[in-house]
């Protein structure tokens, strides 16, 4: 559940996103894949390459997480691969700049979890957790993902050169 301060603060609800979600989304999106540093999606992707990407057709889903009607995160996920890579998920996650350190990232990633358990997946993982982005590392590691490889400098970051991306992964069997 999501941590703030504020007495009488909205409870977080986590819902899937419709079509017509995609304005409240994109303002979400937009600041971060222009600023570069956490998604390898180019800085110059417009709102309808963004839609394409981020609305998620079934088998996977894309979900928002609102609290007093404000969209303050988004999470995507799905089936990591096709065939006989399918039974392994994965997922992606963006939260508002004025949302981060509620713990909106972690009931979404949370949800996640459950949703991957729930459609049978053995486990998610992620293919590409930027090194330099330091609160999502240690995030993943607190709700049990394992980094399992680092593949180095495969990121141009703005900021800090080629860094490494962690591939990372947690079993949801238990």
């Amino acid at each position: 559940m999501i941590t703030d301060p504020s007495p009488g603060a909205p409870p977080l609800t986590i819902r899937t996103a419709r079509p017509d979600d995609w304005p409240a989304l994109w303002r979400i999106v937009e600041p971060v894949v222009r600023e570069g540093e956490t998604y390898t999606y180019p800085t110059d992707l417009t709102s309808d390459e963004a839609r394409d990407l981020w609305l998620a057709a079934p088998p996977a889903r894309t979900v928002l997480a609102e609290a007093g009607g404000v969209v303050l995160g988004t999470a995507r996920m799905g089936p990591n691969k096709p065939g006989h890579g399918d039974h392994v998920g994965t997922a992606a996650f963006m939260v508002a700049p004025a949302a981060r350190g509620r713990g909106v990232a972690r009931a979404l990633a949370e949800h996640v979890i459950a949703w991957h358990r729930a459609e049978g997946y053995r486990g998610i993982q992620f293919n590409a957790v930027v090194e330099t982005n330091t609160a999502a590392v240690r995030l993943w590691h607190s709700l049990g993902w394992r980094t399992v490889g680092i593949v180095p400098g495969a990121f141009r970051s703005p900021a800090h050169g080629d860094v490494g991306l962690h591939v990372m992964f947690r079993s949801v069997d238990t």
